[in-house]
């Protein structure tokens, strides 16, 4: 069984990006008294590792330390420098055809998990997320004025094929929700 210092580790460094540390306390079953001791123990464990959590009086976040800053910056500069591959230029085409669709339709018309390939285009700044008005939940990709400007159009609806391809995209949507509506 894990150690609180250590699911906490775990949560922060499965979700990837800040936590409401009243979520983290949920998630691990204490209160917030409780939950402030495990952030302490979690910090001087963290302490020499290139990691470091990060507190507001709100959220935590796990983060490389300042002294990694070198190193991070290489690794980030090495990925923007690789041509996008096939599975990124695919969920680019999706997102872009799609305007504004979900990482769950981006799965569903590639066939395969595509959070590689959004962090990709994430990083390149090519797409960016925002809150699904529909579901809170879920984060809505869409295309940046950086990605426009690389595909040399001035709007989505410019694509080649757009209006065919986007109706053709949303029938094939609908018919599939559906299907897995109706009864079996």
């Amino acid at each position: 069984m894990l150690t609180p210092p250590a699911a906490l580790h775990a949560l922060l460094f499965a979700s990837g990006e800040s936590l409401q540390k009243k979520r983290i306390a949920a998630l691990l079953g204490m209160k917030d008294a409780e939950l402030a001791a495990v952030l302490c123990a979690l910090t001087r464990a963290l302490e020499g590792s290139g990691v470091a959590l990060i507190e507001t009086d709100t959220e935590a976040e796990l983060r490389s330390v300042p002294e990694a800053a070198d190193l991070v910056k290489k690794l980030r500069e090495s990925e923007l420098a690789r041509d996008l591959g096939k599975a990124s230029l695919e969920t680019l085409a999706v997102v872009a055809y799609r305007a504004g669709t979900t990482r769950g339709e981006i799965d569903w018309v590639r066939g395969v998990n595509s959070s590689a390939s959004l962090r990709t285009l994430l990083l390149r700044g090519l797409v960016e997320g925002r809150e699904d008005p529909r579901d809170k939940r879920r984060t809505r990709y869409g295309l940046t004025t950086e990605a426009l400007a690389h595909l040399g159009i001035a709007r989505a609806e410019d694509l080649p094929r757009a209006k065919e391809l986007r109706a053709g995209a949303d029938a094939a949507v609908k018919e599939e929700e559906m299907a897995a509506q109706a009864p079996e």
